[in-house]
């Protein structure tokens, strides 16, 4: 297939440019055709949730503020294709717009930043973490509700730099973003995935295209990554099923190994003082119905009122 050009719209910051790249390479790999800068343009889109630091996303908007700007520059024929980190998307599309392309998985686990503690239980009592994440919120009060969370939001950079002032004790990064970034500085401590479910498709990279546009699909055909096509499958169910939304602490996993998976979901009220949790093994192929079928488990074991007491 001979092609001149395929047009990358991502966010501004580091970690999206750095996944923007990355897609770009993966493209130029599999299209000689492409190589070059002018083959896989990429051009930046500040969306509302980049103008809009201030206060937790529940409260202005939820995931859909990371993804609009570059969904309505896909369908005005701006772009070819966004490139988003999938814990970030809705579980809906807008009319006309898919994610059929996956990168593999990166190491999907949270990273404790705490100068002086390594464990979420060497945190002294009184500590204060900041996060804008109701799940880590909720389930780190759930461990230990003798600490004090508030809301941080911001890039990495950022983030870090609160810290270092001292304007919060700690905070949680994706593991994945700061191996992407390349930041072995950072005395960053993964939490296990048992301590510390994560978010949905958290080490996940999708790319967006129009519907219609099967030339982009082709393009993308050998990005795509089958084993991270099953983890999402399972974990987008769920949080389809519970309705999931920035007011919503969600965690879950699919563990794959091999051609069977180890699904494990949970739900926490936002003030981490109940916490439900559910698994499921099977084949890969059963991933998206494990997912619904946690989902409903989940949801009627929570009763009303569970997901938006805040």
């Amino acid at each position: 297939m001979t092609v001149s050009q395929i047009r990358i719209g991502t966010r501004g910051s580091p970690l999206a440019l750095w996944q923007a790249n990355e897609v770009k390479r993966r493209l130029q790999d599999a299209h000689p055709d492409l190589a070059g800068d002018d083959g896989v343009p990429i051009t930046i889109i500040r969306t509302t949730g980049d103008r809009q630091q201030q206060g937790l996303l529940s409260d202005i908007g939820g995931k859909g503020l990371f993804t609009k700007e570059i969904e309505e520059a896909l369908l005005e024929d701006a772009i070819d294709i966004a490139v988003h980190s999938m814990k970030d998307v809705p579980t809906w599309f807008p009319d006309g717009l898919l994610i059929d392309c996956l990168l593999p998985r990166a190491d999907p686990r949270d990273a404790l930043i705490a100068p002086g503690s390594r464990t979420i239980a060497d945190l002294p009592a009184g500590t204060t973490v900041g996060t804008a994440s109701l799940r880590r919120k909720a389930m780190l009060l759930h461990k230990r509700p003798d600490l004090t969370v508030v809301p941080l939001r911001g890039n990495v950079d950022t983030r870090l730099g609160k810290v270092a002032s001292g304007e919060v004790d700690a905070t949680f990064l994706a593991l994945a973003g700061l191996n992407r970034l390349g930041r072995d500085d950072v005395p960053a401590s993964p939490v296990p995935v048992d301590e510390m479910l994560p978010a949905v498709c958290q080490g996940i990279v999708g790319i967006e295209r129009r519907q219609d546009d099967d030339r982009t699909a082709e393009l993308l055909a050998p990005l795509n990554d089958p084993d991270a096509a099953v983890q999402a499958a399972g974990e987008r169910e769920l949080l389809a099923g519970l309705d999931g939304s920035c007011r919503t602490p969600i965690a879950a996993y699919g563990d794959l190994n091999g051609s069977e998976l180890r699904f494990r979901a949970a739900i926490v009220r936002p003030d981490g003082s109940e916490l439900l949790e559910t698994e499921r093994s099977g084949p890969a192929s059963d991933a998206a119905a494990m997912g619904r079928d946690a989902a409903d488990e989940l949801r009627g074991r929570a009763g009303p009122g569970f997901f938006h007491e805040q």
